[in-house]
């Protein structure tokens, strides 16, 4: 097919490993068996092989139909009805024991269907892992709940260690990409609202880059999170789901992610990992986390 200019030749450095190995095939057995999502597979994204393969999944709660239609998201849009299974917590309780996963990311399709967007449900997921497996970290990565400040309390205080919300894009670009229901500020507003209930509570948001965005614009949204409160932030490569999603306006270099990296840490982020594909789930982020936390356990036990 002859390139248009819509559609810039994807670069050398875009690339990923073939999923495979015997830890990615286990975590793909179970993870089937008990009838769980995950957002590795559901979103198409590129790092599944080195993440299944290390034993650490981002496992998608609440169905894999989204009620939102996101125009750079692969997942099903539709309607659930109403439709939760009783049922998933504990599985997932059951499925982070059996593949001994020490860091656990959840995450969840919107359900604009439900009163709480799920908040329950997600809050009933956190509490089955943390009576399951104590010492599992545990991030929750979330919808916006529809701006419903009493949702988040719930799923706050079930005491994720880490609560991750996505901005996505810029600003101006957020009507473009994001579905009509999804807002730039009500998302910010979601990562002040997590700190104004559990000021200690780690945060986290991600941007894709290439949907056309200029650098002006990335550095204000930056600064955005730091405002907000986000303590760690990701930048990743937007990657064309299909062609019925939005067209890629160009691949950034691996030295630009770079030097977005090198600002945004001057910003003061507790942590940033960027690059070509780098996503919201990086399992750097995942190492200082951990870091943290564990430096959090030693003082509290040298007190």
């Amino acid at each position: 097919m002859p390139r248009t200019a819509n559609r810039p030749p994807k670069p050398k450095w875009i690339a990923s490993r073939a999923p495979g190995g015997e830890r990615y095939r286990r975590v793909k057995q179970r993870l089937r068996t008990l009838d769980l999502h995950t957002v590795c597979e559901s979103a198409l994204c590129p790092n599944v092989a080195e993440c299944w393969g290390g034993g650490t999944a981002t496992i998608m709660i609440m169905g894999d139909v989204c009620t939102r239609g996101c125009r750079f998201c692969a997942v099903k849009t539709g309607n659930p009805k109403g439709a939760l299974d009783a049922e998933e917590p504990g599985r997932v309780a059951e499925a982070v024991a059996e593949l001994e996963l020490d860091y656990v990311v959840l995450t969840s399709v919107d359900r604009d269907d439900l009163a709480d967007g799920g908040a329950a449900h997600f809050a009933a997921t956190v509490e089955a892992i943390r009576a399951r497996l104590p010492q599992a970290r545990i991030e929750a990565l979330i919808p916006d709940f529809s701006g419903d400040e009493a949702a988040l309390k719930t799923l706050v205080a079930a005491r994720p260690d880490v609560v991750a919300h996505n901005i996505e894009t810029v600003r101006r670009l957020t009507p473009l990409a994001r579905d009509r229901r999804a807002d730039y500020e009500r998302s910010l507003e979601v990562l002040r609202a997590v700190k104004r209930l559990d000021p200690g509570r780690l945060t986290k948001s991600s941007i894709m880059a290439g949907l056309g965005e200029t650098d002006d614009e990335i550095a204000a949204s930056l600064a955005d999170l730091k405002a907000a409160g986000a303590d760690i932030v990701t930048l990743g490569q937007y990657l064309r789901p299909s062609p019925k999603h939005l067209p890629v306006a160009r691949y950034l270099t691996p030295e630009e992610f770079q030097m977005w990296e090198e600002k945004a840490r001057a910003l003061g982020f507790r942590f940033v990992a960027a690059g070509p594909l780098v996503r919201s789930s990086f399992r750097a982020g995942e190492l200082f986390v951990k870091g943290v936390l564990g430096e959090r356990t030693q003082a509290s036990e040298s007190c």
